[in-house]
């Protein structure tokens, strides 16, 4: 399993995810129709041209997606429950199709669950910086993760034999 326990993560980690994406024409327009994002700056390539942008800008939703998702493999892939939100959600400089992004995400903070035994709650800050480091989106995710099994829990499938 790629993720990471609840006990794992420590105040201060960050993680300089390997993956980047290009983000392709397809990739864009394909994203806002199926969400039904019919802004003609994602989908029209002659009305963006006529835009402030000059061409067509990355759906933003897109962008928090990929900021999340880019992000699960090192950090709550198999050990996450749900995520419980997301918060101070920016998009500080706009991505064009065509741009090339990699994610670090930060650990702000984590507790156990009041609620929940055997679960607790991690705040992770998520970042995307395109091809030239600009800066591009930003968001603070509340994560339910998994404790870690107790090594005799069988439950668990961790039985001691």
């Amino acid at each position: 399993m790629a993720g990471l326990w609840f006990e794992d993560f420590r105040d201060g980690m960050v993680f300089d995810h390997e993956w980047t994406r290009t983000i392709t024409e397809t990739d864009n327009r394909w994203f806002s129709l199926l969400t039904m994002n019919t802004q003609p700056v994602h989908i029209d390539a002659h009305a963006a041209a006529k835009s402030v942008w000059g061409r067509p800008l990355v759906n933003s939703l897109l962008t928090l997606g990929l900021m999340v998702g880019m992000s699960v493999n090192d950090t709550t892939f198999g050990t996450t429950i749900a995520n419980l939100g997301m918060t101070n959600v920016a998009f500080p400089h706009p991505l064009f199709e065509g741009d090339t992004i990699r994610i670090r995400t930060t650990v702000l903070g984590k507790r156990p669950s009041r609620s929940r035994p055997g679960e607790g709650i991690v705040t992770l800050r998520h970042e995307a910086f395109n091809q030239d480091g600009v800066l591009c989106g930003t968001c603070e995710r509340a994560a339910l993760m998994r404790m870690r099994p107790a090594a005799n829990d069988p439950a668990a499938g961790n039985a001691a034999a």
